[in-house]
């Protein structure tokens, strides 16, 4: 298991491994069943995606809002100012206008030749209030001994983003720090058996799902065979 080093001047920072929250931003803890409405966490595909990084957390107590104001962002809260330095805490501070940044001081050093990719936290493509905060794509090497800041996106005009203590404001993403693949033609003896492959999970729908199958609030059909197909990959892998 590959082990990622962490270090931070902020023990509030609390870097941990990132948590669907089921009552919260996953959604409400609906079970899968007839009549319910769907959730992202009925979604393996998506559970896994948005649990496979680290979520950092506010550190800082009370509320920071972030306004888009005349293509600036205003910041306003629980924030202070140092007379003779002019630096604020929370450190935020406008980048350019459209964007504004927050001094993170945080060092995670991965394995040699992979690298930190910061991104959205997975609860912003959730959110229905358009308060939750959009960082921005940013690949940290691991020889850069410390992620000095990482930059957000200014609000729309007169649309704000909400920082409060405790909760998750970015997703870390441990990644090879080359993307040394290349996009190439799929040959036709292979495409043809990804085609028989897909038809025989098309049939075999109404067995592997057969006692997980379910029906939404809005008429979307649900199964679980997307989780047993995932579940046998994972034993046959275990077992070499």
């Amino acid at each position: 298991m590959q082990q990622v080093k962490v270090r931070t001047y902020e023990p509030s920072l609390a870097p941990r491994r990132t948590r669907m929250e089921v009552p919260g931003w996953s959604g409400k803890p609906e079970p899968r069943r007839n009549g319910s409405h769907e959730h992202v966490w009925h979604c393996l595909p998506f559970t896994e995606g948005a649990t496979y990084g680290t979520e950092v957390l506010f550190p800082h107590p009370g509320e920071v809002r972030v306004t888009g104001c005349n293509g600036e962002p205003h910041f306003d809260g629980d924030i202070r100012t140092d007379p003779d330095t002019g630096l604020s805490t929370p450190p935020f501070r406008s980048f350019g206008g459209r964007f504004y940044s927050y001094q993170l001081l945080l060092d995670l050093k991965p394995e040699p030749g992979f690298a930190v990719r910061t991104e959205p936290h997975p609860r912003f493509y959730t959110d229905t209030t358009g308060t939750v905060p959009l960082a921005l794509p940013a690949l940290i090497r691991d020889f850069w001994p410390m992620m000095n800041f990482c930059i957000f996106k200014t609000p729309a005009e007169g649309h704000t983003h909400v920082f409060r203590h405790g909760e998750p404001m970015l997703q870390l993403i441990v990644v090879p720090a080359e993307p040394d693949y290349e996009l190439v033609p799929m040959g036709d003896e292979e495409a043809a058996e990804r085609e028989l492959q897909s038809r025989r999970v098309h049939a075999s729908r109404d067995t592997l799902g057969k006692d997980t199958h379910w029906v939404s609030a809005s008429n979307t059909v649900f199964d679980g065979t997307y989780r047993h197909i995932l579940r046998a990959a994972k034993a046959q892998d275990k077992s070499g």
